[in-house]
């Protein structure tokens, strides 16, 4: 016949090492400190709210918390004290779950206001046999609105021996008016070096041979979690036999090695496609996911950035990595960097949601093999500024009617080449007095080309649309406004002219019919050109050899942008299409 130990069932890890006292609860030292503080001076609250990620400690803590407070001490006269005794009947009762007074609820599965009704009721009366009632209600969030408005009178205002402590992982979802009553902890991750000292610690009790390698996977692939990482070390013990190293723990979690995700990013970076698609089949086939192999050159183009601009910040890895990182670092620039996480980042969410995971992520990594030698724009812009200010004032050549311009975005280089090969003409080869001279409009569609050339894009707006010149002459304005155009439109033309022009400019307001609006005379323009192109022999001609083609916009050859042009005294191209928005498009309320 067995033992009768050999016969009890196996209490996993997660289980059989949870903190049972303030002085084995990992990672989060600054509640233990005011939780201690409390205890030891009375300033106990009547209720906790425990917050934070899953498996970090706050159901624990409560239990904790509900120790500590009912703690009679070994003789059976002790008070609350911040290290219980554990061999009292309260504490021995609680450890075991099994205390009449400490109640545990589990909100996912009682959320409804008959549960906290039945709550309230057992406030009403004394502990049977422990110093306060214990209520311990986990993911509190879960709650319905109603129980939670239930709850809140009590929870204000509690008899003097009920404690309330809640835990919650969606504290957003818990009322204002609960949080406002509650003392509030956000428990931390436990940071990863914390993690690896700890599971090397239950690995020596359990007898277990672990590489520390193994252990830095574990605590990394945990999360911050000790329930979590306790999971997977109980997983490699089974998976490795009593024996785990780091080789098992990849194959376990689905992981790449460290070493063959450095070179797969650096082949990324230096852009050889090929190499990239196979090294990733490769990676693949020997068990690795490739949306976990995403995360990790996410994770690397994290490291290698915080190198960049910190280079401390690899001093506890070792020496090769260390020096394999920085040199990455000091080849690829910030811009590169950023881009590449930007891709990565998208391409992860890629990956989870294709139908084919591995195909996702061959597509994000050549993608960034090809974008990732693309300069920056900030190196384009530079690239032009320099030369376009090296660039001599040349003339452009004239240009044959029959010529064939040169195709948008074609050629070797992109679009980088043609514009090497073209004379550029910029404001460095007029002449100074030119530049400094101030502008002196003659015409009401000068002077509403000299507010475009100011970028005041909404004046020109009602300029156009809503308003009829009267009388123009230098110095002068004269208009009649329509209903739409601003209130205060004379004296914002008055004061603009004449700030830009630097003499004194009058526009007053008219009850003269006056010319039709800018935008009347473009459209009349634009008619009688679209009727002398329909009237072309050639473009009848066209017509008739494709049927069903139509004549869609009609502009002169070398038509100039502005939206005034084709309205200038002196030019005979015709105008160009608006631009501006319609007059539904500009609230009022903004003049």
């Amino acid at each position: 016949m067995p033992e009768a130990k050999d016969m009890l069932p196996y209490r996993v890890l997660a289980r059989k090492y949870r903190p049972v006292d303030f002085t084995t609860l990992i990672g989060q030292e600054a509640m233990v400190r005011t939780l201690r503080n409390a205890i030891a001076t009375g300033r106990i609250a009547h209720a906790f709210m425990l917050t934070g990620v899953r498996g970090v400690g706050k159901t624990t803590t409560a239990r904790i918390i509900a120790r500590a407070l009912n703690c009679v001490g070994p003789d059976g006269t002790g008070g609350p004290t911040v290290d219980p005794c554990g061999v009292c009947d309260n504490c021995k009762a609680i450890t075991e779950d099994r205390h009449v007074d400490v109640i545990e609820m589990d909100a996912a599965s009682r959320t409804g206001i008959d549960d906290v009704r039945e709550l309230i009721e057992g406030v009403r009366y004394r502990p049977v046999s422990a110093r306060y009632k214990v209520y311990i209600i986990d993911e509190v969030h879960m709650l319905s609105d109603k129980a939670f408005n239930a709850l809140l009178k009590t929870l204000e205002e509690p008899p003097p021996h009920v404690k309330f402590l809640f835990a919650t992982t969606e504290i957003r979802k818990v009322p204002v008016t609960v949080l406002s009553r509650c003392q509030r902890f956000d428990l931390k991750r436990v940071p990863q070096d914390t993690l690896i000292e700890h599971f090397g610690r239950i690995s020596a009790t359990e007898k277990i041979e672990i590489s520390p390698e193994a252990l830095a996977l574990l605590a990394r692939a945990a999360d911050g979690s000790v329930r979590d990482g306790l999971s997977m070390l109980d997983q490699a013990i089974a998976h490795g036999g009593g024996v785990v190293d780091a080789a098992q723990v990849r194959d376990m979690l689905g992981l790449a090695d460290r070493s063959r995700v450095l070179d797969l990013f650096e082949k990324t970076m230096r852009g050889d496609a090929p190499a990239v698609v196979a090294a990733l089949s490769e990676m693949h086939e020997s068990g690795a996911d490739p949306a976990v192999i995403i995360e990790d050159l996410l994770e690397l183009t994290h490291w290698v950035t915080r190198l960049k601009v910190a280079p401390d910040a690899a001093a506890s890895v070792a020496d090769s990595e260390r020096a394999h990182g920085l040199a990455l670092a000091a080849k690829l620039s910030m811009a590169t960097l950023t881009r590449a996480w930007s891709l990565l980042l998208k391409g992860l969410r890629e990956t989870l949601d294709a139908p084919s995971p591995l195909r996702a992520a061959e597509m994000v990594l050549i993608r960034l093999c090809y974008a990732a030698d693309l300069p920056s724009p900030a190196d384009v812009i530079k690239a032009l500024q320099n030369g376009a200010a090296a660039a001599p004032p040349v003339a452009p050549a004239p240009v044959s009617p029959t010529a064939t311009p040169p195709p948008r975005g074609g050629g070797n280089g992109g679009g980088g080449a043609r514009l090497a090969t073209q004379p550029v003409t910029t404001a460095l080869a007029q002449p100074a007095a030119d530049a400094a001279a101030p502008p002196n409009p003659r015409s009401f569609t000068e002077i509403v080309a000299l507010f475009e050339a100011k970028r005041e894009a909404r004046l020109v707006h009602h300029l156009m649309h809503h308003v009829h010149e009267v009388r123009c002459e230098p110095g002068l304005i004269e208009f009649r406004p329509e209903p739409k155009a601003p209130v205060d439109l004379a004296a914002r033309l008055s004061d603009l002219l004449s700030q830009w022009t630097g003499r004194r400019w009058i526009a007053s307001v008219s009850s003269a019919p006056g010319k039709p609006t800018l935008v009347e005379q473009k459209a009349v323009q634009g008619d009688q050109l679209r009727s002398r192109a329909e009237a072309d022999p050639l473009v009848q001609a066209i017509l008739k050899t494709f049927p069903g083609a139509k004549l869609d916009t009609v502009r002169r050859k070398g038509e100039q942008t502005s939206l005034v042009a084709g309205l200038m005294p002196a030019a005979d191209e015709p105008p160009a299409m608006d631009d501006y928005p319609a007059d539904d498009d500009i609230p009022e309320s903004e003049f």
